[in-house]
């Protein structure tokens, strides 16, 4: 007669002593919870509730006057539209569509927030399943085989809330990710708009270059004749060639110039660089300069992305030292067996054997637990340090921002009213000219000196639109605010 086929082995100690076990588990398990609850007493798991890293008060800006006003007044999320340029607008959409750096931060949300998922598997039982066979043959006795199938599964109980923080932690990971993104949009579409500008401020100076060379050219032709007839030195003849040379040498490198922001833009818009060119034009033609209230919102550190970020780094580090201290406090697991066994497939499922063990893990001496809220409590001193720093950076920039634009918008006066001064002596020279009063050569140096003033308004007309964008980025360029919050203060 064949034989009995045995109970599976993976479970057959546990099914062996069962009436024991389930004595003494009846005895224990009031002592195991009495002894969990005495642990859970004696460690320090307590954490202050969550509070912004303190910073240098900042009442108001040292270059605006006059009553704050609201955000939403002075900057709009599309502030680059009050440039009035519908061309520019068109680049700062192309780039937000397809610059690859702005879909790396992208991407990265969407890594946060699976990760988020993966937090909150730590909470729900795990299941694994198998099926084996074994086929034996020993010398004297019959050709043996055996079939198997067991499941086991398994229960961390997150009573203390452990998984629940490191959910948290990675939930603020992921709002924090989520303000870099918008810190990237941000500095994108200002270095689209300030590397626009450059490029039409090339395209006038090399077209006020180029008329400055002529003249001087010019110069260089009379003072050659004159020079020839010994009615000036040979010295300022070659003087004036050098001056010709260098404005040749200028031009070149002022296309030059042109021809890199071309490719700096061309990356921003996620177009192979020298693939992309942008059309010619004039900048105090083509953008307006707009006009930036002087009562400047102080709500800065609620609306720049990059500050969000840091605080929400902090929020980050505080759930993790949380959970760190409930590391301290014992784990409850649940396991599960189950499985058959059978000298034949057909009647492999006709019998199963079952069991269940339950278990509590006290930490009782680990070095490590330890540590890791050392180590935790001390990487929220660097975030909170790097939190400061990143608004204690912002102040400056701000700060800046207005200094540069009142400076800029001063010099702009001075540089119209000399502009305007030298456009009249031109025109008395040409008129003087007509009557034999001056020489041709006065005419000529009377229109450089013009060029050269009209360039240097060029130049402030170029460093007030910079200006501009960087004090919008400065002051979270419209973002709405951003109240950072631990999840049980929501």
């Amino acid at each position: 007669m064949p034989r009995r086929p045995p109970r599976p082995a993976p479970v057959q100690g546990v099914c062996r002593f069962t009436r024991m076990g389930a004595a003494m588990r009846r005895l224990s398990t009031p002592i195991a919870l009495f002894a969990a609850a005495l642990l859970a007493g004696c460690a320090d798991v307590s954490q202050q509730p969550y509070q912004q890293p303190t910073v240098p008060a900042k009442a108001g800006w040292s270059q605006s006057q006059a009553r704050p006003v609201s955000a939403s007044d002075t900057i709009t999320v599309d502030w680059w539209k009050q440039f009035q340029d519908p061309y520019l607008n068109g680049l700062v959409d192309q780039a937000a569509n397809g610059n690859f750096d702005l879909k790396v931060l992208a991407a990265r949300i969407g890594v946060a927030g699976a990760e988020i998922g993966e937090a909150r598997a730590g909470a729900l039982p795990t299941l694994d399943a198998g099926a084996g066979a074994s086929f034996e043959k020993s010398t004297g006795q019959n050709f043996r085989k055996q079939y198997n199938l067991g499941t086991q599964v398994n229960w961390d109980i997150d009573i203390w809330g452990k998984v629940e923080k490191g959910v948290q932690a990675q939930t603020a990971e992921y709002q924090a990710t989520e303000a870099e993104w918008r810190a990237g949009y941000l500095k994108l579409a200002a270095d689209v708009a300030t590397t626009y500008f450059q490029i039409l401020q090339f395209d006038e100076q090399i077209d006020q270059q180029q008329n400055t060379l002529a003249k001087s050219e010019q110069i260089l032709s009379t003072y050659r004749t004159m020079g020839g007839s010994g009615l000036l030195p040979q010295t300022r003849v070659m003087q004036q060639g050098a001056e010709v040379n260098r404005l040749s040498n200028d031009l070149i490198e002022l296309r030059r110039l042109r021809a890199l922001a071309g490719n700096a833009l061309s990356t921003l818009v996620a177009v192979p660089a020298g693939d992309f060119v942008v059309p010619k034009g004039y900048l105090q033609r083509r953008v307006q300069l707009p006009l930036v209230p002087e009562g400047l919102p102080s709500q800065l550190l609620k609306r720049r992305p990059d500050i969000v970020a840091a605080e929400y780094r902090v929020l980050v580090a505080y759930e993790l030292v949380g959970q760190a201290k409930l590391a301290q406090l014992p784990s409850i697991s649940m396991t599960g067996h189950g499985g058959t066994a059978s000298f034949a497939l057909g009647s492999l499922l006709k019998s199963f054997t079952v069991g269940l063990l339950p278990s509590i893990n006290f930490p009782i001496f680990d070095p490590s637990v330890k540590a890791r809220i050392k180590t935790s409590e001390a990487r929220t001193q660097v975030a909170e340090q790097q939190y400061r720093a990143t608004v204690m950076a912002a102040f400056e920039e701000v700060e800046n921002a207005l200094v540069n634009l009142d400076a800029h918008r001063r010099q702009r006066t001075e540089l119209q009213q000399q502009a305007e001064q030298l456009r009249t002596v031109s025109v008395q020279i040409e008129a003087q000219l007509k009557e034999g009063l001056v020489s041709q050569l006065d005419v000529f140096e009377s229109e450089r000196s013009l060029l050269s003033a009209e360039l240097a308004l060029l130049a402030n007309h170029q460093q007030i639109l910079s200006d501009t964008v960087t004090l919008y980025k400065a002051l979270g360029g419209g973002w709405a605010p951003v109240d950072v919050r631990h999840a049980s203060g929501d």
